[in-house]
This record gives C-alpha cells, sequence and structure tokens, in this order.
C-alpha cells in the first residue's frame, strides 16, 4: 500500500535520490567494462571504485530512510504535511 504523499516523497526524498544515484552507478560499471575491455587496458581500481561508491549510496540511501524529512514527512504524529 502505497503512502498518502507518494509523489511528494518520490519528488523530495533523499533515501530515492541516493538510490536513483545507486542505480546510475550500477548501470555504468558495465558499460566501463565493456569499454575497458573493447578499447583500453581494464584498470581494477576504477571498477573497485565504483562497486565502492554503489555500496557506499546504497547504504546512504537506508540511513537516509530512516530519518524524518519535514517537507515529506510532515508532523511526527503522522499527521501529512502541510499542503502547499
Amino acid at each position: 500500500m502505497l503512502v498518502h504523499n507518494w509523489r511528494e516523497v518520490l519528488r523530495r526524498a533523499w533515501s530515492v535520490r541516493l538510490m536513483a544515484l545507486a542505480l546510475l552507478f550500477i548501470i555504468i560499471e558495465p558499460v566501463y567494462t565493456f569499454v575497458a575491455a573493447t578499447w583500453v587496458s581494464r584498470n581494477i581500481y576504477i571498477q573497485l571504485a565504483m562497486s565502492a561508491i554503489t555500496g557506499l549510496l546504497a547504504v546512504a540511501a537506508i540511513i537516509a530512510r530512516i530519518f524524518v524529512q519535514q517537507k515529506v514527512s510532515g508532523e511526527l504524529n503522522g499527521k501529512p504535511p502541510a499542503e502547499g
């Protein structure tokens, strides 16, 4: 079941933004591997760094998910955020 303000959550929640960045790195990693294997020698450190960044972004998204964001969550008593 979706929260009542799911559109607002998608627009403003840091957890969504961080997961989108992690997804970008997940997509870029195999593309880089293919390009590196085709034109230049592969650099293991770049692949390791991309994997580490992806993992850190996923952890940051989990942490961001548990913190209250006033613009998205509204009051702490479960009230919806102010309209407008």
